[in-house]
C-alpha cells in the first residue's frame, strides 16, 4: 500500500514523500516552513494526481526524463526520481495516478 511520508529535514523543514507499496519513493515535495503546509501539500497531491494535465514532464540537463505535479494555480507540489527512460518516466506517472488518491499518511517528524 502506498503512503506518503512527512519528516524534517536537515534544515528543520518539513517535507514529504510518496512510496510506492514497494518502498520507493515516486514523488517528494519541497521544503515547508510549518507542517501545515506540508499536510496542505499532501492534500494537493491527492486532489490533483489524477488530472494528466497537471504532470509537467522534464529532462533533466543530464538528459535523464523527470517530472514535476503541479496544482491548479500552477505551483510545482511535487518532483520525481530521475528516470532512466521515458517510458519509465510515465509509468512513474501512472503509479502516483493510482496511489497518491489513497495512500496513507506515515508522521516520521
Amino acid at each position: 500500500m502506498a503512503k506518503f511520508e512527512i519528516y524534517k529535514d536537515k534544515r528543520g523543514e518539513f517535507r514529504f514523500r510518496l512510496k510506492a507499496g514497494n518502498g520507493q519513493s515516486i514523488l517528494a515535495s519541497e521544503g515547508y516552513a510549518a507542517k501545515p503546509g506540508c499536510t496542505n501539500g499532501i492534500e494537493s497531491v491527492k486532489k490533483n494526481s489524477r488530472d494528466d494535465a497537471r504532470y509537467e514532464r522534464l529532462e533533466s540537463k543530464g538528459g535523464s526524463p523527470y517530472f514535476n505535479l503541479k496544482a491548479t494555480n500552477g505551483q510545482v507540489i511535487g518532483t520525481s526520481e530521475m528516470y532512466s527512460s521515458t517510458s519509465a518516466m510515465e509509468n512513474g506517472i501512472a503509479s502516483v495516478k493510482k496511489n497518491a488518491s489513497g495512500a496513507s499518511i506515515d508522521d516520521l517528524s
